[in-house]
């Protein structure tokens, strides 16, 4: 009795304890460079929030547009549903390798034929009669009769329980937290991609609006020179072709204008549907007086080993990769030998009156176990498919890493040269108007020919234009630069 108890605490330990089979799961560590490449400004005396990196622009109207996107976007939405949706998997994981019972309940009647070919032996049990019985039951003696029927009644509890003990419904588990965790920083990913674009759109739409104001500009300053060409015409100083010219000047201008004015009504459509809204709902709203345009913040790119936490596709990458690691152990798990518990407790009645009754309890207990033999190499092979679905993770891990350390290089080395172009093109641009303004106060006076009046205005226009043009990239830049460094999320609060 004593070995026999013995054996079976054994036996209960190990099924209990059981074990894990296939991989444990382990970070990878990937190298990365002990700083960027890239020359990178010194580091501001303010400190910027890489959550809310828009701030830092000093742009109500963009502080508005990101934040009413990251809360009203589609987009964003449908991240947090698979969130959601991760976490009732993971419910569902943890469920596996559990018992599980379900209640029953059925009345079933037999109605038995006349013509079975056991009416003799009906006959026999119940005293020779070969009549059917006249009650309620159409039985006699406990026996039905052909022509008669039984009704039975049966209320319990089914339970079966198939034992984890080679840990399958273990790493189900750590595949579906995994997965939960990558839910939830695509989630982020989401959130940070959403922010930066909503930035580029609106930086888009600011370029149009400045090269609107300054092709208006120009328009009136030709203007002015056009009334002084007429003037000079009419008493006979220059050619009339000289109206004539700064005519055209003045119609090309004006071409220019529309192009500019449907791209700036696209760029509002496109921002409209960012922020989840019609694409015509924010017209009133951005064509209204902006506020002025700030100085371009310095962003600061920190260490590219930063990037491993903070970037959320990274983390998301790596969680994948941890998945995938788990899915190898659950295919494993399907080579070994399944054991299944099952029992059956229920009450079984002809009569209602009597169905709960002690005498009507029956009970029945199974135990198996399922051992594969012949599957013509289909485990094996669903193992080897998780094998290089872990393969593909860890590389595609690996290139989510390379690819952000371009995605910080990229933007630091268009920055550089974009801070110097421009403040070369400031500099073009004082050179410029110093001319057209000579020019002008010379061909005021007669001193000078139109073409070289018109020289002028032409190299203003072109400057200014570049200009504008290079403002808008130093901010696109910088938007994309906080995005590479994983900006626009934030770690939630402890409660």
């Amino acid at each position: 009795m004593t070995r026999s108890l013995v054996t079976t605490a054994l036996l209960g330990a190990t099924l209990l304890a059981g074990c894990t089979v296939g991989p444990n799961y382990h970070a990878p560590a990937i190298p990365v460079p002990p700083a960027f490449s890239e020359a990178q400004p010194a580091a501001p005396g303010a400190t910027i929030d890489p959550a809310h990196w828009w701030t830092a622009f000093g742009d109500p109207t963009l502080t508005s547009l990101v934040e009413r996107a990251l809360k009203d976007s589609p987009n964003i939405a449908i991240a947090g549903s698979r969130v959601r949706q991760a976490r009732l998997q993971e419910i569902a994981a943890h469920a596996i390798g559990k018992p599980t019972v379900d209640a029953t309940g059925n009345v079933t009647h037999v109605e038995f034929s006349k013509n079975a070919g056991f009416s003799s032996l009906a006959s026999l049990f119940s005293g020779g009669s070969s009549g059917g019985s006249s009650g309620g039951s159409g039985s006699s003696g406990g026996i039905a009769l052909p022509g008669s029927g039984i009704t039975t009644y049966a209320a319990g509890f089914d339970a079966s329980w198939e034992i984890d003990l080679f840990g399958g419904g273990r790493r189900s588990v750590e595949g579906a937290l995994a997965r939960t965790d990558a839910a939830i920083w695509s989630q982020r990913d989401a959130a940070v991609t959403l922010g930066a674009e909503v930035a580029q759109a609106y930086f888009a739409l600011r370029l149009d609006q400045a090269q609107i104001a300054v092709v208006e500009d120009e328009l009136l300053r030709q203007r002015r020179s056009l009334q002084i060409a007429n003037n000079v015409a009419k008493v006979g100083l220059s050619p009339q072709i000289d109206v004539t010219r700064q005519q055209q000047q003045i119609t090309t201008l004006e071409a220019r204008l529309e192009p500019l004015r449907a791209d700036l009504r696209v760029r509002i459509h496109a921002i409209g549907i960012l922020l989840g809204t019609q694409p015509e709902s924010l017209t009133a709203e951005l064509t209204a007086p902006l506020p002025a345009l700030q100085a371009v913040p310095i962003v600061p790119a920190g260490l590219p080993s930063d990037l491993l936490r903070r970037r959320p596709d990274i983390r998301m990458a790596e969680r994948n990769l941890a998945a995938s690691t788990a899915d190898i152990g659950v295919a494993v798990a399907d080579l070994y030998p399944k054991f299944q518990l099952t029992g059956m407790a229920e009450l079984l009645s002809t009569s209602l009156a009597s169905l709960f009754s002690r005498d009507s309890i029956q009970a029945t207990g199974v135990g198996g176990v399922t051992f594969p033999l012949l599957d013509w190499g289909r485990r094996r092979a669903t193992v080897g498919v998780r094998k290089e679905d872990r393969e593909q993770a860890y590389l595609q891990y690996q290139a989510t890493v390379l690819g952000a350390l371009r995605d910080v290089e990229d933007p630091l080395a268009r920055l550089d040269a974009e801070r110097r172009r421009n403040a070369a093109l400031r500099r073009a641009v004082a050179d410029a108007e110093a001319t057209n303004h000579a020019v002008y106060a010379q061909y005021s006076a007669g001193f000078v020919a139109q073409n070289s009046l018109i020289d002028a205005q032409v190299t203003v226009l072109s400057a200014r234009e570049q200009l504008v043009a290079s403002d808008a990239q130093l901010r696109q830049d910088t938007a994309a630069l906080f995005k590479a460094i994983g900006g626009g999320w934030e770690e939630p609060k402890a409660g």
